[in-house]
């Protein structure tokens, strides 16, 4: 009986070689999220960006507007956290789900939290994320607030 488990579970892993790498993709992936926050409360843009699929290609939708390219979007970010009389607070991720849909893409789904001097914001997020040769990083990202 344990002979044909293991069998029955080596078939299992090279048929959809995705479910061997389900946990090790999940930790990935969720490193690339926890270095995200820990940059953006650094200050550092920059840094939070490397999560980000670094392209033209990239996409990142939010409130109605459509932004396409990775220098888009950090330009979008330093303008509405980082211009004349901005601030861009501590971020937390709460509620993170990661689903690995395949041996190089995830769905990633969130909360995302935003503590400013004189306000908190926050909303939902939706990431599509792909295992690149630099890594795990988001080719897409629908947020919302």
């Amino acid at each position: 009986m344990a002979k044909c488990l293991t069998a029955f579970t080596c078939l299992l892993l090279f048929l959809d070689p995705a479910l061997g790498q389900a946990p090790t993709a999940k930790a990935a992936i969720q490193k690339v999220l926890d270095d995200q926050v820990v940059a953006w409360n650094k200050g550092d843009l920059e840094g939070f960006m490397a999560g980000y699929w670094k392209s033209p290609e990239l996409s990142f939708f939010s409130g109605g507007t459509k932004t396409a390219g990775w220098q888009a979007t950090i330009d979008r970010y330093r303008k509405k956290y980082q211009g004349e009389g901005k601030e861009m607070g501590k971020l937390a991720f709460k509620e993170i789900s990661i689903e690995v849909i395949g041996a190089d893409h995830a769905l990633v789904k969130g909360r995302w939290h935003l503590t400013l001097s004189k306000e908190s914001i926050g909303g939902l997020f939706t990431l599509l994320m792909k295992k690149l040769p630099e890594g795990w990083r988001i080719v897409h990202d629908h947020t919302s607030n």
